[in-house]
């Protein structure tokens, strides 16, 4: 066998002979698969505690402070790059048009806005396409949302520093140890860092996913007066 056949050989049974070595080729991958399955979820529920277990109030203070922007006529605009561009729009979509009888609030992701970012980045520099929309259109009463699994995006970092400079309201999400995020932080220039403590990318990933639906709800909730 080789190629495709020969990395996943359960998948193509005709590829070699069906005797009693293939079916112990075959038992042996699943075994693998399924131990790996197990390991991911009991990491991925480790991370999310070890989270909780330190951010629970923060996440609070984090979600009435956004509440308080929204109240105001506020509104959130996310960003990251790679993973975290899908991440950041999935966190404007879940404000913007949140499922049941929630209530939408204004909500943007900006690497929706195709033509500014490419025109950002292809003219002036790839580590302002975030910050020049938030300099152009942000106000007091708003929210930065940035996601960065590294925490070192230098165009994430950037538009914080913009975001802090327009008076607005700056949230964050990093992974492994906070990176420069971390440090942005501890000079101000975000207002709430939650840092995933992980060093596997997926792991990250998702529980920054838990992370800003957590934020989500606790924001609704705020809103009502709970």
């Amino acid at each position: 066998m080789t190629g495709v056949e020969s990395l996943y050989p359960f998948l193509y049974p005709g590829a070699e002979e069906d005797g009693p070595a293939s079916r112990t080729a075959v038992d042996s991958v699943l075994a693998q698969v399924a131990r790996s399955t197990r390991d991911k979820v009991a990491e991925i529920d480790r991370v999310r505690a070890a989270l909780i277990g330190t951010d629970a109030g923060r996440m609070a203070a984090c979600a009435t402070a956004m509440a308080e922007r929204f109240a105001a006529g506020g509104r959130l605009f996310s960003f990251g790059n790679g993973g975290s561009s899908t991440d950041a729009e999935a966190v404007a979509g879940q404000f913007l048009a949140p499922a049941g009888s929630a209530r939408p609030l204004p909500a943007m992701a900006l690497t929706r806005d195709v033509a500014t970012l490419t025109a950002l980045a292809n003219d002036v520099s790839f580590e302002v396409v975030f910050a020049r929309p938030l300099a152009a259109n942000g106000r007091p009463t708003d929210i930065a949302f940035g996601l960065s699994t590294s925490g070192g995006s230098r165009n994430v970092l950037r538009a914080f520093v913009e975001a802090r400079r327009v008076g607005m309201l700056t949230v964050g999400l990093a992974g492994y140890s906070g990176g420069t995020m971390a440090e942005a932080a501890a000079r101000g220039e975000i207002n709430h860092l939650f840092v995933m403590p992980s060093d596997s990318v997926h792991r990250i990933q998702e529980a920054q996913t838990t992370t800003y639906h957590v934020l989500w709800e606790l924001v609704q909730l705020a809103l009502v007066g709970r």
